[in-house]
């Protein structure tokens, strides 16, 4: 098949992996990845069945004010260290402090704005929109806007205090 100069090509195996990775089942992600990202909780006889998470846990977030961080897969609430879904809370003010994480972090914003930081500027992730962080890259989140924000951040591996690296405090 012939691809006109002009045309866009697209990674559709890396598109189908994060769908599944974001979206599906533990397993089904795993098994597309040829890998155990997550730890599938099995049956009698080697069957995968899916594991339900009664509640998040809540987790201390760093910052200027309080933010909520409800974990609901990651180290501290399932035992998952390939992957953490978090929802967070933050209040309008709230800064945390820089960081160059060693985990890439996919934030999907559902209400309200957080300003991402970053070497080169300044993003405005609003309610509808998402962004990517990659490991190893610098980034400061915040909420400087009226009411705040409400985000969900999925990070892979999963999040820890060792793994984000923030930047010394003055």
């Amino acid at each position: 098949m012939l691809v006109p100069e002009s045309a866009t090509l697209y990674n559709f195996e890396g598109l189908i992996r994060d769908f599944i990775l974001l979206f599906c089942s533990q397993a089904a992600a795993g098994i597309f990845l040829g890998q155990q990202v997550c730890s599938p909780t099995l049956l009698a006889k080697d069957r995968l069945m899916p594991q339900l998470i009664n509640k998040p846990a809540i987790i201390l977030a760093a910052g200027n004010k309080p933010k909520r961080i409800e974990e609901y897969v990651g180290r501290v609430n399932s035992g998952h260290d390939g992957i953490s879904v978090a929802r967070m809370v933050a209040p309008e003010g709230w800064l945390e402090p820089g960081q160059r994480p060693t985990f890439q972090e996919i934030t999907v914003v559902l209400e309200g704005m957080l300003r991402v930081e970053h070497e080169d500027g300044v993003l405005d992730v609003k309610a509808g929109q998402a962004v990517v962080a990659q490991a190893g890259e610098w980034i400061r989140y915040s909420c400087p806007e009226p009411g705040g924000a409400e985000y969900v951040a999925v990070c892979l591996p999963a999040f820890s205090p060792e793994t984000v690296r923030r930047d010394p405090e003055d």
